[in-house]
Parts: C-alpha cells; structure tokens; sequence
C-alpha cells in the first residue's frame, strides 16, 4: 500500500499510532477480510520485529485471534504477541 495506495498506508500508521502510542511503528501492515489462518506462527524475518500486533475493526461476529490456546477478544482491543 506504501507505493500503490499511499493513503491507505498514511492512515493505517496513523491509526496504528493512535491505538498502540507506545509500540514502534510496524515496517509491515496486513489488512484482511473475512480471513481465517490455521495455526502458524510469522517469523517477522528481516523486517526488524519480533512481536505482531493485532486488532479487529468493525461489525462483526467470532473473530478471536487464539494464542497458545487462549483465545483473544480483539475488536477493537490491540492484542501483541510473539507470532
């Protein structure tokens, strides 16, 4: 989004910013939807990070991001970890 869609990639920093202030910012930014993932783990290689954020936006039912087992009610609720 950075080269092709430079707005979008403005206020998804922005927004990143704002909900998580004290977390350097990402040098990578997903946007999914209506995406379900088997388990795996990212391993953020090359790209400076160690710890994935996450967060649901809008209206929407299920959605629990699972760790280890736990599962995460995420909507609108920034959830880090190693993934």
């Amino acid at each position: 989004a950075n080269e092709i869609l430079p707005d979008l990639w403005r206020e998804l920093r922005i927004l990143e910013a704002r909900i998580t202030p004290n977390r350097p910012p990402s040098s990578t930014i997903a946007v999914n939807r209506n995406a379900r993932f088997k388990p795996h783990k990212d391993s953020g290689a090359g790209n400076g990070q160690s710890s994935s954020m996450i967060v649901g936006l809008g209206d929407y039912l299920g959605g629990e991001l699972v760790v280890e087992g736990d599962a995460k009610d995420i909507r609108y609720k920034p959830e880090e970890f190693d993934g």
